[in-house]
């Protein structure tokens, strides 16, 4: 079965640069879907300069299955570029790569889906190219989120690897999570988008208060995956005893696994100094679930803080 990707282009009445914007690429995150729909009421062509590609859902058969992934249990944003006679998620990644390739700028709203959730962010990978990474730095400092984070460049399957490879600057952003759909994310996305469409002098639009608080690159190969961080130790109930943007140190408990087959509790400590961005939000855990990350601080236990 061959499938397509809907998206909306608007094309402005004066000439600049092609962006898309990218929502939905795993069905279980709302702020995005939600704040890519308000957009297409929000961008007035009239007053466009260059074009907007805007993707409200990106993979609706995970959509329509309430899930991360589609039904062939892949997950989009490990599979890119795909493959044209693919599975489907497969070749929705085609379809996404190829939207991609014909833009000078690319936006992946997320957040933690229903099982996490994660202190708002804005990331970036650390690119080889310095144009490419000053430009992707200015675009992650204009989305006006409290953490800017860079990471590593030479994790694949994502639509910031696809950019990556063709030298276009590419940021992505995670916000929330858990069950609904928080207003709060929806407007900071709405005006996050906004505000990067400003810096690259798209639209006329207010200059917000900073809302930075950090800025973190770490060039280390693994940094920028959450999923690696923090795993159940066996299955059971997790109850977190630390929230979001709580400082820890090395030996801190973040929470305890109760096991509910027998009488056993396992406490998961940090093994770093810094803010806890991520946790789980539901309990039920299976042996190797992600159960919270931290943000490291420098060796001397130091942000940079903008």
């Amino acid at each position: 079965m061959k499938t397509t990707t809907p998206h909306h282009t608007m094309i402005g009445n004066q000439s600049g640069p092609r962006l898309l914007i990218l929502a939905g690429v795993h069905g279980d995150e709302y702020e995005p879907i939600a704040a890519v729909r308000q957009l297409l009421k929000t961008i007035d062509a009239e007053r466009l300069s260059g074009q907007v590609t805007l993707v409200p859902v990106v993979n609706h058969p995970a959509f329509q299955r309430v899930s991360r992934t589609g039904p062939d249990q892949l997950d989009l944003a490990r599979t890119m570029p795909g493959r044209e006679d693919g599975s489907i998620t497969e070749q929705i990644a085609w379809e996404t790569a190829k939207l991609i390739h014909d833009c000078d700028y690319l936006i992946d709203l997320h957040t933690g889906g229903l099982a996490m959730q994660i202190s708002p962010l804005s990331g970036y990978l650390l690119h080889e190219d310095p144009n490419v990474l000053n430009l992707q730095r200015r675009m992650a400092t204009a989305f006006n989120l409290p953490i800017i984070w860079g990471t590593s460049p030479k994790l694949n399957g994502r639509t910031l690897s696809i950019a990556r490879d063709a030298n276009i600057p590419a940021i992505y952003a995670e916000w929330g999570g858990g069950t609904g759909c928080d207003p709060q994310g929806v407007s900071d996305y709405v005006n996050g988008c906004l505000n990067v469409m400003r810096e690259l002098n798209m639209i006329h639009h207010p200059q917000p208060e900073n809302q930075a608080r950090c800025r973190v690159e770490d060039h280390r190969y693994e940094s920028g995956i959450f999923q690696k961080n923090y795993p159940a130790p066996h299955a059971g109930f997790f109850e977190p005893v630390v929230t979001l943007n709580d400082h820890v140190q090395p030996g801190d408990i973040l929470g305890w696994v109760h096991s509910v087959a027998e009488d056993r509790s396992t406490a998961v400590r940090s093994v770093h100094q810094g803010i806890v961005i991520l946790l789980r939000v539901i309990p039920s855990v299976n042996p190797g679930d992600c159960l919270s990350t931290v943000l490291e601080a420098d060796g001397d236990g130091e942000f940079h803080y903008e």
